[in-house]
């Protein structure tokens, strides 16, 4: 038994990689998980795969740059459940390029998802878990949000945001809500199918050789979920046993 039982979990980019991972986890683990993604065919496959193990979990579609949609998503889960406890702020892009490309497009898509995505989870459920008394936000960087490489100057840059934000977040909310960023490496999912740059794609298809699965994400959020109402385990990175990045 753990206490996670009965908690409320948003998810956003819920349909595949680490929020499908993290959604089949903790609904198994007795958490009530409310899942958001754009791909809605995904989400109606995974909620009916979440009950036919005997999980709970509902679904909405769900553009995380469009603020709008993020506070119907927010309110459908409070007014389902009663309560938010656990905001995952999983959505993410990664067209990687070099900046010599100039691929503005890919550029502003980073900025709107990987951060105005977050910012829109946060002025929507922070009311929420401000009025309830409590609450935790667990936002997804990178280990790109540590350390810039070649081709992820933009995507790091966005994920460097995520941290700060995260950052301000806890001090300024001083104690009375819980916020961790789980930084992951390189980790099985579809992000680099974004990637439309062939230099950036390949040295991603080598650097993706050594990922680890979603799982392994999904168990370490779980582990932040499950600590004391005291506890706030502020930040997780993790890597690959393999990597040297």
């Amino acid at each position: 038994m753990t206490n996670i039982i009965g908690k409320v979990v948003l998810i956003t980019g819920a349909s595949s990689g680490i929020g499908e991972a993290t959604a089949r986890h903790l609904a198994k683990g007795g958490a009530h998980v409310v899942l958001g993604a754009r791909r809605e065919e995904k989400l109606k496959s995974l909620v009916s795969s979440i009950a036919a193990e005997g999980g709970t979990a509902e679904y909405m579609k769900l553009d995380v740059t469009q603020e709008v949609e993020m506070q119907q998503f927010i309110h459908h889960a409070k007014s389902k459940f009663g309560k938010i406890d656990v905001i995952i702020n999983n959505a993410g892009v990664m067209p990687l390029s070099k900046l010599e490309a100039l691929n503005i497009d890919e550029w502003n898509e980073m900025i709107d998802v990987n951060i105005r995505g977050v910012l829109h989870g946060i002025v929507a459920g922070l009311p929420i878990m401000k009025e309830q008394g409590f609450g935790h936000f667990m936002n997804i960087s990178s280990i790109g949000g540590h350390a810039v490489t070649p081709t992820a100057a933009v995507y790091c840059a966005t994920k460097y945001a995520v941290i700060a934000i995260s950052e301000g977040l806890r001090m300024e909310s001083e104690g009375s809500l819980r916020v961790t960023v789980v930084s992951p490496g390189v980790t099985e999912s579809e992000l680099a199918d974004s990637i439309t740059d062939p230099v950036a794609r390949q040295a991603m298809d080598t650097f993706r050789k050594i990922s680890i699965s979603p799982d392994a994400i999904a168990h370490a959020i779980q582990y932040a979920m499950e600590q004391p109402s005291e506890v706030d385990v502020n930040e997780i990175i993790i890597r690959p046993t393999a990597s040297t990045l």
